[in-house]
């Protein structure tokens, strides 16, 4: 029997996400029950937006959750490298292969008329896709166009009648029509593979035997099965896991639930909670208990119990579990232990001590005064926001502004986050001292506390994110509809 490999493959874009942590949990844990290795992968495709920082955090996320790696980066194998930018030869050779047999051929079509092409299509009601205008261009004018650098990407060939079948290990027979398939880009014009093409050309040279990724990806099998073709490789074993949802079982995102898995090592949740929550979102141990362990799940592990239904992903059950662990699992001295690693990190001290120190004056005055850069979500209400020149309104709409302005930035640091909020405050036209008032509320509960950037940088994203999403419902909260108008307003603003 081949031996099984599964992978994960996070892209280096942004946050970790508890999604990627779900993904690589069970990847992990079917690897290792049956006897085989769980690899690791970068998809760093799109230069523009992967950043060493993005990737640095997602390793270091999942090596706190216990999730670690029998192959990647850091922990070579014969496989490597683990970094899709580090691999760009063997995608070069892998695409000249499928223009010699004429699956794949060089698009030419301009942003424009792509563009104009879809706003035709959505007029009349039509299928969105490529139209195949360069598929049947002669060789003589490929070469034409080439040598006169005209700028191209690659595309794949789809077959235009019948449909896609292919087996999925939870999901039996899935059945797609060839007509709901893209002409799918390959290579992007700045020569990098798009995720479709790497991702099936490292899945056959990392030899990984079972695919086992969220549910979203179903509609894009047809792509790979079909390259598998065109290379004439034998294809992995198809899973596909139900999406994390939200309680209104909307698909899990940040605009409605903290995702990223540093909020929830912010908040002081234990990391074994943490997995043990993320291995009961659609399955269940056999006896059917609720706490256990990795290697428990491991030992006792068995996809076809996976369930189809999406999985709610509801805070306050993981809070539940996370204080059984903490009530059953430390002692007193174990728990002071952990307490203290996770509030006194000399690091960020540091960084508070210098605006404690001016306000203070006696020791007893720090606990008042300093409580919020190491509390979670804050006790605030309407009656904290009371301002004379802002109506709850206004403050939820500078809330919104300063969070969409703020998860722009590249560069968590004290310069840029004055900068941001600074020119988006001279955008709406408001004093810097009304536009920063429902901040201040938000990040410390309080109309007037230490510098508001000065906290924002120290608490970071993660958590700063979560108070201004809690001081927005607070302030009543903004529909769909009024977000949409204020992400109009907000694109239309000359932020620099």
């Amino acid at each position: 029997m081949k031996q099984v490999r599964t992978r994960i493959a996070p892209s280096p874009t942004g946050d970790p996400h508890v999604g990627t942590a779900y993904i690589a949990l069970f990847n992990r844990c079917f690897a290792h029950q049956h006897g085989g290795e769980f690899v690791l992968r970068i998809e760093d495709t799109d230069q523009q937006r992967s950043t060493d920082k993005s990737e640095a955090d997602i390793l270091q996320s999942l090596k706190w959750l216990g999730l670690d790696w029998d192959e990647g980066p850091g922990c070579e194998g014969e496989a490597g490298p683990y970094r899709q930018s580090e691999r760009s030869g063997i995608y070069s050779e892998h695409i000249e292969k499928l223009l010699e047999n004429g699956t794949a051929f060089h698009c030419f079509c301009s942003s424009q008329r792509l563009d104009e092409l879809r706003k035709l299509q959505m007029e009349n009601k039509q299928q969105l896709g490529y139209d195949g205008c360069c598929k049947d261009l002669s060789e003589g004018e490929v070469r034409k166009k080439v040598a006169a650098k005209e700028e191209f990407v690659i595309r794949m060939n789809i077959p235009e009648q019948g449909d896609c079948e292919f087996e999925d290990l939870l999901r039996g027979t899935v059945s797609i029509s060839w007509s709901q398939v893209d002409m799918q880009v390959l290579i992007k014009s700045d020569g990098m593979p798009t995720y479709h093409f790497a991702n099936v050309v490292d899945d056959h040279l990392m030899e990984i035997s079972h695919v086992i990724r969220g549910e979203e990806w179903i509609n894009s099998t047809p792509k790979h099965v079909l390259l598998y073709e065109y290379f004439g490789w034998d294809q992995p074993v198809f899973c596909h896991m139900p999406l994390l949802r939200n309680p209104d079982k909307s698909k899990l995102s940040k605009r409605k639930n903290p995702t990223s898995i540093g909020y929830y090592k912010d908040m002081g949740y234990l990391p074994q909670a943490l997995l043990n929550y993320l291995g009961m979102m659609g399955w269940t141990m056999p006896d059917a208990r609720e706490k256990f362990s990795q290697q428990d799940m491991i030992d006792n592990f068995d996809i076809s119990r996976v369930s189809l239904g999406g999985p709610i992903f509801d805070i306050e059950k993981l809070d539940w579990l996370s204080g059984k662990y903490i009530r059953e699992d430390l002692d007193d001295e174990a728990f002071l232990e952990q307490f203290a690693e996770w509030a006194f990190k000399k690091e960020k001290l540091m960084q508070v001590a210098p605006l404690l120190k001016q306000r203070v004056e006696r020791f007893s005055d720090v606990a008042s005064l300093g409580s919020f850069f190491f509390s979670g979500l804050l006790e605030v209400n309407e009656t904290s926001f009371q301002h004379k020149n802002l109506s709850a309104a206004d403050q939820a709409k500078i809330l919104q502004f300063s969070l969409w302005r703020l998860e722009q930035l590249g560069d968590w640091q004290r310069d840029s986050i004055e900068a941001a909020l600074q020119s988006l405050a001279e955008c709406l036209e408001l004093k810097i001292r009304d536009f920063l008032f429902p901040l201040f509320v938000a990040m410390s509960g309080k109309a007037v506390s230490t510098s508001v950037i000065e906290s924002l940088s120290i608490i970071g994203l993660d958590i700063s994110r979560a108070r201004i999403r809690h001081g927005i419902e607070v302030l009543g909260g903004i529909s769909k509809k009024q977000t949409k108008n204020l992400e109009k307003e907000y694109r239309g603003l000359s932020l620099e």
